[in-house]
């Protein structure tokens, strides 16, 4: 009797649970359908191409050559025109200064539906918070990006990349071809934890190494996410196996960090250390981070200090070793400007060993040439806004509050009507006289506006130490039987890697002798443009 009620009450209780599931179901599916309908209307004006009935355009952006793709929409819908992750996401995808100055000169909010997806990875820092506390931490932290703090950074970046001209003497020697992306990520990061953490020691350790391998775990996993509307549902997400490995990589890169700010936390607590970091040559960006304080003396908080630094070293460090590798790709298919750079630089450095800060500002032809490498191959090549108001554009059409904007970086950057012959790699499309009349939306490789990159000038200096000491110590050359495939993740990146060769150099710009004998010109023409589509 006892058994049969329990069976009966056990019966009841499975069959409110399911009731309660369905119900919820079905507010949720309301609720997407009501979003979907006012996405909808709101992109009623904007033509686009067509869509896929269940994955919108995400079957097109998911395959080889999407930026492509989306440059070629572009020349069908001037401006604008839709874009649809799915059935429920859609955002209204621009490529045109005017436009990108109606919604960028704002400071709306980052786009939720694309970056909730990195807050279990880098938390509340700067790259997703908005209103006050972003303005608050922006203020904070804005001295530690000075030029008075960057300033001893010249050195440290100089001494990493030694190391990895190093690891390529021994590479170059072979012969053959081979990935640069990866020896520059490394590089990267050692001069990003030397920035941010005041490590010491050169070379990568293995608990670096683990963290690497977990940033470019999470960039690969965030932007599979992003681009697969099945995954966008946190409860079904962490259920799956992608989910899964995503929040073991989250492990491993918190672990990292927390250990770190630990130590530094623990250490700070005896006078001695402090004084030792007060006399050190440079203040790094962990000194910084726990020493800010408002108006009223309070300090960030414990997680507070972890999200700023999780996101400068993702924002600090993939988009660096992105900038870094497609130069060198463009200066391997363009060696006249290469040449050029190599003597502009060989004149500034004159009997020296290494750069000054000084030297930074000489620079200018191989700043052209950086910028252009920018223009066509931007590390970021898309990002998201949120309206919070509504915006008017140039040609009359408009968008209420709540609209999704996504700043396709990419596609503005090889606008025809803006940048004549976009394909083609002309650094001298940043000369002043050439830049003076350009729409100052036009060019935005750091994003644009009040929520501009606050690392940028830090981004910049770290290119023009790394490319320079580059140019210096080899002659790059294009493989073309394995020319990079572009791959649009939270960064550019290669789908098979940036396959180059070098030759050595020695000081005077001669080729140096290998193993095998001097290297001879490779019989193959070089291209003074971006390879074919």
């Amino acid at each position: 009797m006892a058994l049969g009620l329990f069976s009966l009450s056990l019966s009841r209780l499975i069959l409110w649970a399911f009731g309660v599931i369905l119900i919820i179901g079905f507010l949720k599916l309301f609720r997407l359908l009501q979003r979907r309908h006012k996405l909808a209307r709101a992109l009623d004006s904007f033509p686009g191409p067509p869509t896929h009935w269940l994955l919108g355009h995400a079957h097109e952006i998911q395959k080889t050559g999407s930026l492509d793709k989306v440059v070629s929409w572009a020349h069908e819908f001037p401006y604008a025109h839709p874009l649809w992750m799915g059935q429920f996401i859609g955002f209204l995808n621009i490529y045109e200064p005017d436009y990108a100055k109606a919604v960028y000169s704002r400071g709306d909010p980052k786009a939720p539906d694309v970056y909730d997806f990195l807050l279990q990875w880098i938390g509340k820092g700067l790259l997703v918070i908005d209103g006050p506390k972003w303005f608050q931490h922006r203020k904070l932290l804005t001295p530690g990006f000075h030029y008075d703090v960057l300033k001893p950074y010249t050195a440290v970046f100089a001494e990493s990349t030694r190391a990895m001209l190093e690891k390529w003497e021994k590479k170059a020697r072979e012969g053959k071809s081979f990935d640069i992306f990866s020896d520059v990520g490394h590089m990267a990061l050692d001069s990003l934890m030397k920035c941010t953490f005041g490590k010491e020691e050169s070379g990568l350790c293995s608990r670096d190494n683990t963290y690497y391998q977990a940033v470019s775990k999470l960039t690969l996993l965030v932007q599979q996410r992003i681009d697969s509307f099945q995954y966008h549902n946190d409860f079904i997400y962490w259920l799956t196996p992608h989910g899964r490995r995503f929040l073991q990589a989250c492990q491993m890169a918190h672990d990292y960090t927390d250990h770190v700010i630990r130590k530094r936390k623990a250490a700070l607590q005896d006078e001695k250390v402090q004084e030792k970091i007060q006399q050190r040559r440079h203040l790094d960006f962990l000194d910084i981070v726990l020493g800010v304080k408002d108006e009223s003396g309070v300090k960030l908080s414990d997680a507070d200090i972890r999200a700023e630094v999780d996101t400068f070293m993702f924002e600090g460090h993939d988009t660096t070793t992105s900038g870094i590798s497609w130069f060198l790709y463009c200066m391997a298919l363009n060696p006249e400007h290469q040449q050029r750079c190599r003597e502009e630089a060989r004149e500034i450095l004159g009997d020296r060993d290494s750069f000054q800060w000084e030297d930074l500002s000489k620079m200018t032809y191989l700043t052209m040439c950086i910028k252009e490498s920018f223009r066509l191959f931007p590390p970021v090549p898309q990002v998201y806004r949120q309206l919070s108001k509504p915006v008017d554009f140039v040609d009359g059409r408009s968008l209420p509050a709540g609209s999704l904007i996504s700043l396709h970086i990419y596609a503005l950057h090889r606008n025809s009507v803006v940048w004549p012959d976009p394909e083609v790699f002309d650094p001298l499309r940043f000369s002043p006289e050439n830049s003076s009349g350009r729409h100052p939306y036009a060019f935005i490789p750091f994003s644009a506006g009040p929520r501009n990159c606050i690392g940028q000038q830090f981004a910049m200096n770290e290119m023009k130490v790394v490319t320079a000491l580059c140019l210096l110590r080899f002659e790059f050359s294009p493989d073309p039987s394995r020319l990079p495939i572009k791959l649009p993740q939270l960064v550019l990146r290669s789908k098979n890697g940036i396959h180059l060769y070098l030759k050595p150099l020695d000081p005077s710009g001669k080729y140096l002798c290998t193993e095998q004998g001097p290297r001879q010109p490779r019989p193959y023409p070089l291209p003074v443009c971006c390879p074919p589509k």
